[in-house]
């Protein structure tokens, strides 16, 4: 196990910067994923970590040694990608053994490896079947398999669950997870969805056009959003954002357009008239004879939880309800944002602004 240091990181193609100067630290035997859009920077990233792509300037540290011009054999890191990339003529022992079999490791260990790996990811019926045998979810606990046999300082996971269906995915991020738990490998894993990052990771980098965003626990980017890119990418649904300015007052708002969204009465120290971005996650949405009038759209019922869609003075806004509730297109309610879990953001930056 080891950390990883990656500071200043930038990455050119000609005369296009794509990584803009990343530093992040990740630290000994951490499971960090790093998120973002599809185009952001974090495959190339990887990528760079694993030594399948130069760096054009910082450094990357795997423990105490910098691994600019180090081969990716050499770099003590196994990679899990999209793509299973098996050899489909190797049984899946011979699959998971070939590395090893390839440096010259004595078959002994090789055998001991081989069926460690395959005890904990419960592959030992499948030995000698071959790929085409196998379901999508066993194929990739064989590539991590092939990974895990090797031992290595850090494992880099590309997109590893993006090729299997919705129940199989829940299913291989809590074996993945599990299987942290019990190596304590340090793991960076790469992904778009933000599901897999809010439950599988210790921290997430959220990255976006080349740049770190923010770094922090999953509650902490919940809770606490540095601007508005991160309030929008983390949670789903989306938080609901709402430009305004700022009504001081007895009851202080926001004011956008026709509505006056609540704010609680510290905010009032943001100053009269400041332009900014009222945001309210659709779960801090309440039912309220006080509160705003709104017209119910779609409805979207999931079993546990129910999303409505309303519209007033001109925005939509989503709510979250777990309790039943009999709407239907067209009903005219009063819902309130709960005060204590509003978050304001300046409307020129996108930043978070603190009050109180």
């Amino acid at each position: 196990m080891a950390e990883v240091a990656i500071n200043g990181v930038r990455k050119n193609y000609g005369d296009l910067e794509v990584i803009h100067g990343i530093d992040v630290s990740i630290e000994d035997g951490e499971f960090v994923v790093l998120v973002g859009p599809s185009g952001c920077g974090k495959s190339t990233l990887l990528r760079m970590i694993a030594g399948l792509e130069a760096i054009t300037g910082g450094t990357i540290a795997i423990g105490d040694r910098v691994v600019n011009s180090v081969p990716p054999k050499d770099r003590d890191i196994a990679m899990v990608f999209q793509s299973y990339a098996l050899y489909p003529h190797m049984t899946v022992e011979k699959n998971m053994a070939f590395s090893l079999r390839l440096k010259g490791v004595d078959p002994s260990v090789v055998a001991e490896r081989v069926g460690t790996a395959s005890e904990i990811l419960g592959l030992q019926p499948y030995l000698k079947r071959y790929p085409r045998q196998l379901s999508g979810g066993q194929r990739q606990r064989v590539a991590m398999g092939r990974a895990l046999v090797r031992d290595p300082q850090v494992f880099l996971f590309d997109e590893p669950l993006s090729n299997l269906d919705a129940k199989l995915r829940v299913q291989m991020r809590t074996e993945i997870k599990e299987l942290h738990q019990r190596l304590k490998t340090t793991t960076v894993f790469v992904t778009h969805d933000q599901v897999e990052a809010m439950t599988m990771a210790d921290r997430i980098v959220v990255m976006n056009d080349g740049n770190v965003e923010q770094i922090g626990s999953p509650l902490e980017l919940y809770d606490a959003p540095q601007n508005t890119f991160v309030a929008t990418f983390i949670g789903s649904p989306s938080m609901n954002l709402m430009e305004g300015a700022i009504r001081t007052g007895e009851e202080p708002a926001v004011e956008a357009g026709e509505m006056r969204l609540p704010l609680p009465k510290e905010a009032a120290s943001l100053g009269e008239g400041r332009k900014v971005v009222y945001g309210i996650r659709p779960e801090h949405i309440e039912l309220s004879d006080r509160g705003i009038e709104a017209t119910v759209g779609v409805i979207e019922p999931t079993g546990s939880e129910t999303m409505v869609f309303f519209r007033s003075a001109g925005h939509q806004i989503v709510s979250l309800f777990r309790e039943r509730h009999d709407f239907r297109p067209g009903d005219t309610v009063h819902v309130r944002p709960r005060t204590d879990l509003v978050h304001v953001f300046d409307s020129e930056t996108g930043r978070r602004l603190a009050f109180g």
